[in-house]
């Protein structure tokens, strides 16, 4: 019995498999890119700082910087920071100065909070336009439990990527 006919039965349908497999990843990406442009689109209101603030997020006056590159300035809900996630309605929005004396939407972060609080332990990971988060993290400032970060760089162009957390074009 030769086994050339059933290796190529068998190529033919992995073939076949990754043909119909190929569209819906395709899909996904499509849709993750239409959800991210649809997002970037309703919070584009934050760009005007006084909106952010009259709608909860409280302005700072530390921009947030390392070797890595640059986040910028937080403004917080700390209402939002839960265990629940809505696109449209980011926990923190991230601003940069604009060169003026101003400063200038950058990108949004997404904060959940990590069930057990442990920072060795992460079968609680969220994801969100198809992206995993970043953590468990340690509290980053008084007041925060332990919990899992997204950044997406929506208004600013990132040499690392739309979801990289530091970001080395950025400025403080």
């Amino acid at each position: 019995m030769s086994l050339a006919p059933t290796r190529m039965a068998a190529a033919a349908l992995a073939g076949t498999v990754l043909a119909v497999l190929a569209p819906v990843g395709a899909h996904a990406d499509e849709y993750a890119h239409k959800e991210l442009a649809s997002v970037k689109r309703y919070l584009s209101e934050y760009e005007d700082e006084e909106r952010a603030i009259a709608d909860g997020y409280a302005r700072t006056d530390e921009c947030v910087e390392s070797p890595e590159g640059v986040m910028g300035y937080h403004y917080v809900d700390m209402d939002l920071i839960d265990r629940e996630l809505d696109a449209r309605r980011p926990e923190a929005l991230v601003y940069q100065p604009d060169g003026y004396g101003g400063r200038e939407l950058v990108a949004a972060e997404y904060i959940y909070v990590d069930e057990d609080q442990d920072v060795s332990t992460d079968d609680d990971r969220p994801s969100l336009f198809g992206q995993p988060f970043d953590g468990p993290n340690e509290p980053q400032t008084e007041g925060l439990p332990v919990n899992y970060t997204l950044h997406v760089w929506f208004w600013q162009k990132n040499p690392d990527g739309l979801f990289a957390a530091w970001n080395r074009a950025g400025t403080c």
